[in-house]
């Protein structure tokens, strides 16, 4: 029950997020993205597959990170302005909230565990963890997380070619200190675990969700 829970959840939230980018695209002005087959919640209509569905899907199994999937390809020439540009990144982020908001308002209705094998709370509670880790982990201000997108608009050439230039190295350098530098880790565990208390996800049953989740451990 709480791997379907997850897994299905999971995948739904994902084509939300990349929905809520082709969306907010739409409005903004690249009307590309309908002929694109982008405003559905089909993921094999994504630009990248593997990015988008894949790889987050492999880092779900892993365990309590929810790793964004690749943004959809905007043709950001076409948007009104700069400030849409930015609205288009922020609108991913956007619908992890709003995903996070429904679940927590759910998760009100929980009652007191422990829970049996058939059980929904322990797999919607979890699912409320990686809406979490996907909202903060987003909001990196570097590439490749939406935050970056969000303040690339307004950055000077300059920057936006020095911090282009060594994107893929950004982004290995994130991943790697989020994984192996204590201080990083902490912080982000910290900030997500904080996040999470303060909109109602009882983390208990979310540690429960994730155990569950990884039925193979045990």
């Amino acid at each position: 029950m709480t791997f379907t829970i997850v897994l299905i959840g999971w995948i739904f939230s994902l084509c939300l997020h990349e929905f809520s980018h082709a969306l907010a695209a739409y409005y903004g002005g690249d009307h590309t993205v309908k002929d694109k087959g982008y405003l559905t919640f089909n993921p094999l209509k994504y630009t990248h597959p593997l990015y988008s569905i894949v790889l987050p899907l492999i880092f779900l199994m892993m365990g309590g990170l929810g790793l964004p999937g690749g943004a959809v390809y905007i043709e950001t020439w076409r948007l009104k302005s700069r400030t849409w540009q930015s609205v288009v990144s922020l609108a991913g982020p956007t619908s992890n909230l709003a995903l996070l908001l429904v679940l927590s308002v759910v998760l009100r209705f929980a009652p007191p565990g422990p829970y049996d094998t058939n059980s929904i709370w322990p797999g919607l509670a979890f699912l409320a963890f990686l809406q979490v880790t996907a909202l903060l982990l987003n909001l990196i201000p570097l590439p490749p997380f939406d935050g970056y997108g969000i303040v690339e608009p307004f950055l000077s050439d300059n920057i936006r070619d020095m911090v282009n230039s060594a994107r893929m190295w950004i982004t290995l350098a994130v991943f790697i200190m989020l994984w192996n530098v204590p201080i990083v880790s902490d912080v982000f565990w910290y900030q997500v675990g904080t996040t999470a208390l303060r909109l109602g996800v009882p983390l208990d049953t979310a540690i429960d969700g994730l155990t569950r989740f990884q039925f193979w451990l045990l």
